[in-house]
This record gives C-alpha cells, sequence and structure tokens, in this order.
C-alpha cells in the first residue's frame, strides 16, 4: 500500500487505515488513570514505564500530531552522560545504562552505537575545563578519558591537529561508551512496547485546556476530539510546555529557542564516533544512512520558528571544514530547528505541580533525546508513587523557590 506524504504529515503512520491494528490511534475513553500529553520519546517511555514496571496500564498518551514529529525527529542523536555535577550525572547515567540494553528490553532495534564522544579543547582553558570533567565523571563512577591531540587523531583519523588554524586542538575528553541511536525508532520502540501493554496512543488529539475541580486539583483535560478524563496528567511536550501548563495555571522558568541542524549528502562510512567542540560550537557523527549529521547551536532569540539564522550554520560549517577538511567538498541536503525548552539554570524540571495530580517533564533544552529512557523511568516513577523518583528529587520546581539550581550550563562542556 502506498501513502502519499500529505497522508503521512497529517496522519501519522499508526493513524492510517493500512497498518496493523496495534499501530491505530484508538478512539479515546471518558476517562484514563494517567493522561500523558505529548507523543515524543520522553512521553512514550512514561506511558511505557508505567504500564511495564508500575502495572499503571489504563493510560493516554495524547499527541497533536502524529508520533516522534517534534523535537524527537530533530535531534542530532547524541548519547552520553559525562556531565559534571552529581545530579546531572546520576541521571544522564542512569539513561545510558537504559540505552545499552533498550534494543533487547523493547525487543526493538533503536540502533544504539557506542562508537564514542569525544569532545575537542582548543584553549588552556578549555583543557582545564574537560580534565574536571574527566575527575568528576571518574569519581561518579563514569568512564571518561583525556586524550593527547595524537590520540584523538588516531581516535578520529580525519580529525585536523595542525596548528596553521584559528581553533588548534590541544587535546580531547573521551567517554567511549558515548554514541549515538537512530531518533525515531525510539519513540516507535516506545510506543510499540507501550500499546501491547494497554496504554492507548491516540494522535491527531490536541490539548486544548486542563480541567480542575473545586479544590484545584485535575480532573481531565480538553481537547480537539472531546474531554477526556483523568485523576492524574503528566505534561511531556517540549517546546509547549510553557502554554500548556498555563491551562492550569501554572507558569513555568521556561523560554523557547530554535536549535539548529543539517545533514549532508550520504556516503560510505567515513566517520567513526562523534565529535564535539564547545568553543567553536559543533558538532559532527555520521548517521547509518551514510548522512554527516552536523549541529549548531541555538539562536540568540526565543522563536518557534523551525529554521533559526543562517549565520549559526555558516560559522558552523566553517569550523567544520576547518576541522575536517576532507569535508570541504560535501553537499548539505537539509537544515532545520527543533524548539528547545531552557530553564534559566538550564537543567530540567521533572516532579509534581502546585496543581493536585499535574505532573510535568521539561526544560531539557539540547539535552533532551540522550535522557529519553532515564528521564520517561523516573518520571513513570514520579507520576505513580506521587512523590519524585530519588533521581528526580533535585530537578523539581521547588528548586527555583529556595535557590538550590543545578546549572548544568557552562558545566556540560557543550550543551547536546
Amino acid at each position: 500500500m502506498k501513502f502519499s506524504l500529505r497522508t503521512l504529515l497529517t496522519q501519522g503512520l499508526a493513524g492510517h487505515s493500512g497498518w496493523p491494528e496495534q499501530w491505530r490511534s484508538p478512539e479515546p475513553k471518558a476517562a484514563y488513570d494517567v493522561i500523558i500529553v505529548g507523543g515524543g520519546g520522553h512521553g512514550l517511555a512514561t506511558a511505557y514505564y508505567l504500564a511495564a514496571e508500575h502495572r499503571v496500564r489504563n493510560v493516554a498518551v495524547l499527541e497533536k500530531g502524529w508520533l516522534g514529529g517534534g523535537n524527537t525527529g530533530r535531534n542530532t542523536t547524541i548519547i552520553r552522560s559525562n556531565y559534571l555535577w552529581d545530579e546531572s550525572a546520576a541521571i544522564y547515567e542512569h539513561a545510558l545504562k537504559l540505552w545499552e540494553g533498550l534494543s533487547r528490553e523493547l525487543n526493538y532495534n533503536v540502533m544504539y552505537s557506542a562508537r564514542g564522544v569525544m569532545m575537542l579543547a582548543h584553549t588552556v582553558h578549555d583543557a582545564q575545563v574537560f580534565k574536571r570533567h574527566v575527575h568528576a565523571n571518574r569519581l561518579n563512577g563514569i568512564d571518561n578519558e583525556w586524550l593527547t591531540p595524537e590520540e584523538a587523531k588516531d581516535f578520529c583519523p580525519p580529525l585536523n591537529i595542525g596548528t596553521d588554524v584559528r581553533y588548534p586542538i590541544v587535546g580531547a575528553a573521551l567517554q567511549r561508551r558515548g554514541g549515538t541511536a537512530r531518533h525515531d525508532a525510539v519513540a516507535w520502540g516506545y510506543a510499540r512496547g507501550a500499546s501491547a501493554l494497554g496504554v492507548d496512543i491516540i494522535q491527531n488529539c490536541e490539548v486544548i485546556g486542563i480541567d480542575r475541580d473545586a479544590a484545584g486539583a485535575v480532573t481531565g483535560v480538553e481537547t480537539t476530539r472531546g474531554r477526556i478524563g483523568a485523576g492524574k496528567v503528566g505534561v511531556v511536550a517540549a517546546g509547549h510546555t510553557s502554554v500548556l501548563m498555563g491551562m492550569a495555571g501554572v507558569r513555568m522558568p521556561l523560554e523557547s529557542y530554535p536549535l539548529q541542524a543539517l545533514v549532508s549528502e550520504p556516503v560510505k562510512p567515513v566517520f567513526p564516533c562523534v565529535v564535539m567542540s564547545n568553543t567553536i560550537h559543533a558538532y559532527i557523527s555520521q548517521s547509518d544512512k551514510g548522512e554527516l549529521v552536523i549541529g549548531a547551536g541555538t539562536d540568540a532569540y526565543t522563536s518557534y520558528s523551525q529554521a533559526g539564522g543562517l549565520h549559526i550554520a555558516e560559522h558552523t560549517l566553517d569550523a567544520i571544514c576547518e576541522m575536517f577538511p576532507m569535508f570541504r567538498r560535501m553537499r548539505m541536503l537539509r537544515s532545520w530547528g527543533g524548539i528547545v525548552d531552557v530553564t534559566p539554570d538550564r537543567s530540567p524540571i521533572i516532579g509534581l505541580t502546585p496543581v493536585p495530580g499535574l505532573f510535568v517533564n521539561c526544560g531539557w533544552g539540547t539535552g533532551g533525546f540522550k535522557a529519553t529512557p532515564g528521564s520517561g523511568h523516573v518520571f513513570a516513577a514520579t507520576i505513580a508513587q506521587g512523590r519524585p523518583h530519588p533521581i528526580a528529587a533535585p530537578f523539581t520546581l521547588e528548586r527555583f523557590r529556595t535557590g538550590r539550581l543545578i546549572d548544568e550550563a557552562a558545566a556540560a562542556a557543550v550543551a547536546h
């Protein structure tokens, strides 16, 4: 059976009648125990772990478009856990350990590839910062090692370690367990697993209101497909959390920015790992389809644009061509911008809200994809038990009242 691009974009793969029954979007029930708003990687992972580990299976995932059609389909697939602060290292390492066994857990190939993530140092300050990361990571039981420029080139032969460039390489930090996975496969794997356990996954169902009773507790949501009741609602909708939470009268400390990336024409395997540079804010890997996946930074202004400023991509390509001269003749196929929610301290918010029965998971910025399994796992536990999972506890909304800020912005080495 053939599908037009228009059909795929408007109805979503799982909503098309030509697909097997378990992939269709069912009609919503009148009420559920839990509603998850957002059918991306984090939302689907949350639903899966609610059903698989907490036996909460009267669950609906509501997605205004199609599964994985938001940031999950617009990321650059990098996975790593070499974050500086103990709290950040804990949640990203939790996610990385889940990534390592995720294909087996879901019986679905998410194409996780531990090819190594190497972060380049270009200055004395860079070297000092990365060595600090190496030591902090090792204290937390997380692999990380320091490389000389020659060792970095041995690990990644295309790398230019010459000294006659604008940004000479003075060393690198390497996490060998880091790597990549296929972005959309993660969403489909969790969707299939959750659906098999009884979760309803409802596409083309936009939430337009959050209902509360006289005491202020959540009673359900209003959608474009009618009202749906629920005892608990978890909001996991990257880029639009502030809008959704505002429906319940909750202001969120979030800003939304476009984050840019682009891919090249496909070529045979030529690039063995993931390389990142914070100084020039560029990173690169090669997908299983052969494309060079190249990432840039966030725009300097808030926006819901999915394009972003052209000058940012141009700066990134200049840097890539300098660090990897062999790519100077490569053609770029397409570029895009994903919308990321960012908190003032650049760390996520996971947990309860002032509204009884309303939970939120947001603010991951550029760290969202790599956190997907860990984020869903701890958020599911938080919703099921009504209290923060120990790994999620440092990331509650309440920290903005107490001033206990995690602030992994500069400490993350590079934000992606």
